[in-house]
């Protein structure tokens, strides 16, 4: 099969892969990307609020909501190694609560699993050398 039509598995899984506070965000998204040999993880966070006291706090020192990959650890669960982050060039957090946040972050997570799928499409060697 030619490098560049190499299918791209995904698997939509229901939490917050990369922030020990998950559970007290609304927003939670984790998205396995599998191709030949190689996976990664997408994970998504938002909207958290650790305190019963209905502000939203920060998830990190810049926003509201972010998104994170990263090279998993073994099977059978294949669930993130925070040793093993991978880079990519979109956007990554959202910094100011909107009526629309969630759409946005959704977007933003949309958008970092298209850009890290094409990668993979294309060549997975950058993968090898992680783990």
């Amino acid at each position: 099969m030619d490098q560049t039509t190499r299918e791209v598995k995904r698997t939509e899984r229901g939490w917050g892969a990369h922030f020990i506070g998950s559970r007290h965000c609304e927003f939670r998204r984790n998205t396995l990307l599998e191709c030949g040999e190689a996976r990664l993880v997408v994970s998504s966070v938002g909207a958290y609020m650790p305190k019963e006291d209905g502000k939203y706090a920060l998830v990190n020192g810049y926003g509201f909501y972010e998104t994170l990959a990263f090279a998993p650890m073994r099977a059978p669960y294949w669930d993130i190694d925070p040793r093993l982050p991978i880079h990519f060039e979109g956007k990554w957090y959202i910094d100011k609560i909107s009526n629309s946040i969630d759409i946005e972050a959704n977007d933003m997570h949309e958008a970092i699993v298209h850009e890290l799928s094409e990668r993979l499409r294309k060549d997975d060697t950058w993968m090898r050398g992680l783990k």
